[in-house]
This record gives structure tokens, C-alpha cells and sequence, in this order.
């Protein structure tokens, strides 16, 4: 149904607006024309309006806001979570937010500007204000009544936040817990005390790394001072995740972060996001060339060297490749640290020599008839030293990127490819001279 929808060309439905869940609803929206998305939206009760533009693409969510009345966008925004409209306001140009402004309550507006004067990418930048706060001197009754009270404000109430006074955070309290206590029992007794958080300054993956770690609905933000200011839900963890993950396969394939969904995405934006690591490794690859002209002699009497280069240093560019890839993701979920280097640097260098040893056997004999026992020789020979050392490379590349605080990701499977590749062509024909022409 959804997919014969996205297609349809006319106008929609009212009952089928209403029908749709709001995370349908906004794909089928995104891709019409602003005017007709808002035409739709206008329509809607205004809890599901505003849900449903939560959902639209940041992209759509500013042109409509570049078309819709000022009163009635206040009105959506004034419904949308608060993370959502803190990031919404961040995506917006100066003279849509002076329009916007005064149509906003003022609560609204300085909780807006708390938000969205976090860094991008901190855990500050992707929490929510919206978090049910309890005292510890309530009974479980009192709590739940409490909590019935501030359900409709709130992103949940699944979990509620025991403050001090200072609103410094006390522990932490189930819904479930009190539910199920006996109605006379104190919060303070049902809280669970020291609860894991994070601070507003974190990056966001740290958060998201917390919620998957203790298994958590969402984790609370601290500030500076200690107090509480926030929560970031699992979905927006889910978010989190999911945009890392994005930016690092971006950058492990030797471009930039797009911003945008590749639907979306131009002839001309993704020219610039690709350009820059291309030409780069272009001079790069220079290095491989002047390898091959500084042996040319050697080259000239075996032309049989020639078959098996190919082979050699793309071996080697494989095995930096994967050793990179584990690094990357051990580094980046906090399975490896900074001081792990050396031991694992000892590991990899076993593991790479047994690889490397067994590759050795076999293209030896590929050597053996296409060049005699002699190539033979040097191929085994290099095939070890070139899966060595691109896997030396591999695995510290990431740890090299990290210690100079830039993305380990950026230890790319191009640029790796790029360093074994020149470095196994003066292997290879370093050895060949050695045997052939010494």
C-alpha cells in the first residue's frame, strides 16, 4: 500500500493521512513538493501533525518552514518534542527564526536556545529537556500520581529522575517499581542510587554507547555543574548510532559525510564530497610509479616480475585493509584503547606472519611455473613482508589517527590501499634486485 502511495502523483486522501502511522506518512511526504506536504499536515489533528513532521527529513522540515504561517508552524513546533524542535531551530536561516520567534511562547523559546547552544555532536545537542523528575520523600502513591500529572509533557515516563533540591541527580526509578511496591513505600527506597550518565559536553556516541551498555530506555546529562539538564532517549541513541555509522563507511570509503540522503543528494554535492580524497590518492599512487621506474632495469631482465605485481601488492593493500576495518570498529565501540597498542601490534604480527606464510606457499607455486625456482623465491618472499607490514600499517593507522584526536575512520580502505601499494612495489623489487642482480 505504502509503496503504491509513494508513487501516486494526485492528491492524498485525508483518510488515508489519518490512516498511515506518522513515520509513513512523513516518507510519503518527503518526496512531494513542500506545499502539498504542508497542505496535507494543515489537515491533521495538531498531536499528529507535529508528530509527523518529527518524522520529515531535515531537508523537507526547513522548506516548510520556509512556507508555512508563523503561527501555525509556532503551533507544531510549540507540539514536537524538544530535541526535535531545538534541532529543527539549528536548521534554520536567521530570518526564519526572527519570523518565528514571536510566534513561540517564551518557555519555548529559551528552552530552544538551552538546546541548541550545545555543540553539534555532543550528547547535549541530542537530548531532550522533557524528563519526569520525582522527590525522594514521596511514597510510591504520591509518585504515580505525580508522574499521571506530567505523562502528557514528557518523552516518558517509563523511567523518573529523583533530584535534590539543586536538581542534582539522586538515583533513579522505574515505573514498574512503583507500580508493584506497596503504596506507603518512599521513593528513596525504591530508587536505584549512583545511576550510570553522561556529560552535556560528551560526544554523542559516548551516550549512546551507555544506553547500550546498561541496557537502558535513556540516560540522563549532567552539566558542568553537576546538575541535571537532560535526558537522550534510546531512539535518539538509535539515531546516533546510526548517523556514526553512516559518517564512518563514508570515510572508509574515501569520502566525505553527504549531510543529506543520497536520494537527495546532487551531481555537484557529490562531486565536491569525493574529489578531494580522489586527487590526493592520486599523488599518492605517484610513489608506486617512481618504485617501478627506479627498478626498471631489473624489471627489463625478468619481465616475468611483471605477472605476479598485480598480485603482490594488492595482497598487502587486502590485508592492511582488514586489519584497519577491526581497528576502526574496536577503537570506535571502545573494545580497544590507546594503550593496547603495543599488544596488539604482537598479535598482528603473528597473525599476519601465519597469514602471510600460507599465501607465500601458494603463490610460490604459481612463481615456480611461470618463472622458475628463483621467482618463486622472491614472490614467497614478498608475499610474507607485504602482508606484514600492510598489516603493521592497518593496525596502526587508526591508533596513529586517534592519538592526533582525528577520526580513525578516516583510516580509509583507499588511503591503506594506497600506502601498502607503494610500499609493496619497493618491497617486491627490492628483494628482486637482491637475488636476481646481487
Amino acid at each position: 500500500m505504502i509503496r503504491t502511495l509513494l508513487g501516486a502523483a494526485g492528491a492524498l486522501p485525508p483518510e488515508t493521512a489519518t490512516a498511515l502511522h506518522p513515520a509513513d506518512l512523513a516518507a510519503l511526504l518527503d518526496r512531494r513538493a513542500p506545499g502539498d506536504a504542508w497542505e496535507v499536515l494543515a489537515r491533521l489533528p495538531l498531536a499528529r501533525r507535529a508528530e509527523t513532521f518529527g518524522y520529515l527529513a531535515a531537508a523537507t522540515q526547513v522548506a516548510i518552514a520556509g512556507i508555512a504561517p508563523p503561527r501555525d508552524l509556532a503551533a507544531v513546533i510549540s507540539a514536537m518534542d524538544a530535541d526535535e524542535r531545538a534541532d529543527l531551530w539549528n536548521q534554520l536561516d536567521e530570518e526564519a527564526r526572527a519570523a518565528l520567534a514571536p510566534a513561540l511562547a517564551a518557555a519555548e523559546r529559551e528552552d530552544i536556545r538551552k538546546l541548541s547552544s550545545y555543540e553539534p555532536g555532543t550528547a547535549g545537542a541530542v537530548m531532550t529537556s522533557e524528563y519526569a523528575v520525582l522527590r525522594p520523600d514521596l511514597t510510591a502513591r504520591e509518585a504515580i500520581e505525580a508522574l499521571r500529572g506530567q505523562a502528557h509533557s514528557k518523552e516518558t515516563i517509563q523511567v523518573a529522575y529523583v533530584l535534590s533540591p539543586q536538581r542534582r541527580l539522586l538515583g533513579t526509578v522505574l515505573l514498574e517499581d512503583l507500580v508493584l511496591a506497596p503504596a506507603d513505600r518512599r521513593v528513596e527506597a525504591l530508587m536505584r542510587k549512583d545511576p550510570p550518565f553522561v556529560h552535556a559536553g560528551d560526544p554523542a556516541e559516548a551516550a549512546a554507547r551507555a544506553i547500550a551498555k546498561y541496557d537502558l530506555p535513556a540516560i540522563p546529562v549532567i552539566n558542568g555543574g553537576e546538575m541535571m539538564v537532560g535526558i537522550v532517549t534510546a531512539d535518539d541513541a538509535m539515531d546516533v548510532a546510526a548517523e556514526e555509522a553512516t559518517e564512518d563507511f563514508h570515510k572508509a570509503g574515501g569520502s566525505a559525510s553527504l549531510g543529506v540522503s543520497i536520494r537527495e543528494a546532487t551531481i555537484g554535492l557529490l562531486y565536491r564530497k569525493r574529489i578531494a580524497w580522489l586527487v590526493v590518492l592520486v599523488f599518492a599512487n605517484v610513489f608506486s610509479g617512481a618504485g617501478i621506474a627506479a627498478f626498471e632495469d631489473v624489471i627489463a631482465a625478468n619481465v616475468a616480475l611483471v605477472f605476479f605485481l598485480p598480485l603482490l601488492i594488492d595482497s598487502g593493500g587486502n590485508a592492511g585493509s582488514q586489519s584497519a576495518t577491526l581497528m576502526v570498529r574496536a577503537l570506535a565501540t571502545g573494545e580497544a584503547r590507546l594503550g593496547d597498542w603495543a599488544r596488539m601490534l604482537g598479535r598482528e604480527v603473528s597473525v599476519a606472519g601465519l597469514l602471510g606464510l600460507t599465501m607465500a606457499g601458494a603463490v610460490s607455486i604459481l612463481g615456480l611455473v611461470r618463472g622458475g625456482p628463483e621467482i618463486a623465491v622472491i614472490v614467497a618472499m614478498t608475499m610474507v613482508c607485504v602482508v606484514l607490514v600492510g598489516s603493521v600499517i592497518g593496525l596502526s593507522l587508526p591508533f596513529l589517527l586517534t592519538k592526533m584526536k582525528l577520526d580513525p575512520a578516516t583510516a580509509s580502505a583507499p588511503l591503506i590501499t594506497s600506502i601498502a601499494d607503494a610500499t609493496g612495489v619497493l618491497i617486491y623489487f627490492a628483494i628482486a634486485s637482491a637475488l636476481l642482480v646481487g
